[in-house]
């Protein structure tokens, strides 16, 4: 583990969103690594916790939204010298308790991959709401038929190899969630390996309703997922 460093962000909303992150990054703190956090600096009492969990290396950009709050994290994390970044969002519980050990060790296998996807199972896949499992399912197709390796790419964990951290610096600010996929060919058209490691990592409980106003966010997303892997 000690090649890898991760990178965050984090952007407390809600009282109940803001007591699933610390859980969650509890959790993340107790695995051992160093974790470089970009925040949004909405919650002076957020951000304190933040700045207390050990190994973590907080930033608030002054720049603000999605796309630099991800570039404030990959550099912070970067500092640290690591030859992978894993990326995460910051609510993967199920992922940093269960998880992150076994998928790390990926980089023992693939010492030289560009990309290593944490890739939900087709079984994984069938936990999640209808329409995010429809427009996942648009942008995984996508993916594949342009990078050439079929598989979930829309989990969210990810590692990537340090080489590929000068298209991070490229990403403009429009980009919002397709940042992933523009890193994604980005990596496949400089010639490196993008490998999935698939396995179960099924949708939290809580998680497994939708309403109107997610399924919009899905639909918007698609969209900047798709403007990510054409760009």
């Amino acid at each position: 583990m000690s090649q890898i460093t991760v990178a965050t962000m984090t952007w407390v909303r809600t009282p109940q969103e803001e007591a699933l992150l610390r859980r969650a990054l509890t959790s993340l703190a107790g695995c051992g690594l160093p974790v470089a956090v970009a925040d949004s600096g909405i919650s002076p009492d957020f951000l304190h916790f933040l700045e207390r969990l050990p190994e973590f290396s907080v930033t608030v950009p002054a720049d603000t939204g999605l796309v630099a709050q991800i570039k404030a994290s990959f550099r912070t994390a970067a500092i640290r010298g690591s030859r992978y970044i894993l990326y995460t969002e910051p609510d993967k519980e199920f992922f940093f308790e269960r998880r992150l050990a076994d998928f790390v060790e990926a980089v023992i296998d693939h010492p030289d991959a560009g990309v290593i996807l944490a890739a939900r199972s087709p079984e994984s896949l069938l936990t999640f709401p209808p329409m995010q499992r429809y427009t996942e399912g648009v942008i995984n197709h996508l993916c594949g038929e342009l990078i050439g390796v079929e598989c979930d790419y829309s989990y969210g964990p990810f590692l990537l190899n340090r080489t590929l951290l000068p298209f991070v610096d490229a990403m403009q600010p429009t980009l919002g969630w397709g940042w992933r996929h523009f890193i994604f060919r980005a990596a496949h058209r400089q010639g490196h390996r993008v490998l999935p490691v698939t396995g179960d990592y099924p949708c939290p409980d809580d998680q497994r309703t939708e309403d109107d106003g997610e399924r919009a966010h899905r639909i918007r997303q698609l969209s900047e997922n798709v403007l990510g892997l054409i760009r």
